[in-house]
């Protein structure tokens, strides 16, 4: 029996369609896609309307989930971590 192992990813929405697009182009093509919302260290976001600040601290985004062998792992978590921005909010990977 191989070896497989679960990989779970969340990433921001907009990021979504290029993380898709690079592991299908390395042969990663079966997954499960989820929208979620969250939030991590910041706490939500912050936003002045109309002179009156509103919080939102649950915000939209992707969750990933592939089953691979446990030899494609690092490859597979770096084409994720390739999508990170650096703004606050970024993907975790477990």
């Amino acid at each position: 029996m191989v070896p497989l192992k679960n990989i779970e990813a969340i990433i921001r929405s907009g990021r979504l369609n290029d993380v898709k697009e690079a592991l299908a182009e390395a042969g990663f093509r079966l997954m499960t896609v989820t929208s979620v919302k969250g939030r991590g260290r910041q706490m939500g976001l912050e936003f002045d309307f109309r002179g009156r600040k509103f919080r939102v601290d649950l915000i939209p985004k992707c969750k990933i989930e592939l089953i691979v062998r446990e030899e494609n792992v690092d490859k597979v978590v770096d084409i994720i971590k390739s999508a990170r921005t650096g703004k606050k909010g970024e993907s975790a990977i477990t």
